[in-house]
């Protein structure tokens, strides 16, 4: 069972992201602060909740808590200032969009940028501990699930419908066989190879 708070008595936000280990799309993040009272039988780990459930948990929870905030930062930005950096980036651009101020950030996982004012506590696994990253991390993985769902009609071949952007042995396949897109990350992996190659054919051309 989802513990309801670290330290009783503080207002606390709940921050997890989604998309980190893509090789596409933007990372997004969610901050939350629920009612000391808020449980539901499917909260979970974002990442241990069915698509069907998670779609039915994110309505409940951005109408029944106290607040929340969903922000993201692109995969232009991303490859500027690295992934981990561009993370943090998104949750405090989430908190900062709160309407109720916290008194405590509870972030997943073992690090965090301090956001100025506000205590954080690191969390490893929190999105499996505390009910408030476990709501974040649902909105988070919602949002971003629903963005890449759009960018997949631009792009359908890279199935980012299925993958979301993850480096599946499919979405490999397809970047092989077409490149990569405006939207992918070109300092990550497989795309970093492909965005050499496309570099040294424009450096290439005669002026």
């Amino acid at each position: 069972m989802l513990k309801r708070f670290f330290k009783k008595g503080l207002i606390e936000a709940g921050c997890d992201e989604a998309g980190r280990g893509c090789l596409a799309g933007p990372v997004f993040a969610a901050s939350v602060i629920l009612p000391e009272g808020f449980r539901h039988t499917l909260l979970n780990d974002s990442k241990q909740v069915t698509e069907e459930d998670r779609n039915k948990l994110r309505p409940i929870i951005e109408r029944k808590a106290i607040a929340w905030a969903v922000a993201m930062v692109d995969h232009e930005e991303i490859d500027r200032i690295n992934i981990l950096k561009a993370s943090f980036k998104a949750m405090h651009l989430a908190i900062d969009q709160l309407a109720t101020r916290p008194d405590l950030l509870l972030i997943d996982g073992h690090m965090f940028s301090p956001y100025f004012g506000i205590v954080h506590q690191c969390v490893i696994q929190g999105d499996a501990i505390y009910t408030a990253i476990a709501a974040a991390s649902i909105l988070a993985k919602t949002h971003r699930d629903e963005y890449m769902l759009r960018m997949h009609e631009e792009y359908p071949h890279y199935g980012w419908n299925d993958n979301k952007g993850y480096g599946t042995a499919h979405h490999r396949r397809q970047i092989n066989e077409h490149g990569i897109s405006p939207y992918h990350r070109k300092t990550f992996g497989i795309c970093n190879e492909f965005a050499a190659k496309e570099q040294l054919a424009a450096s290439d051309v005669p002026a």
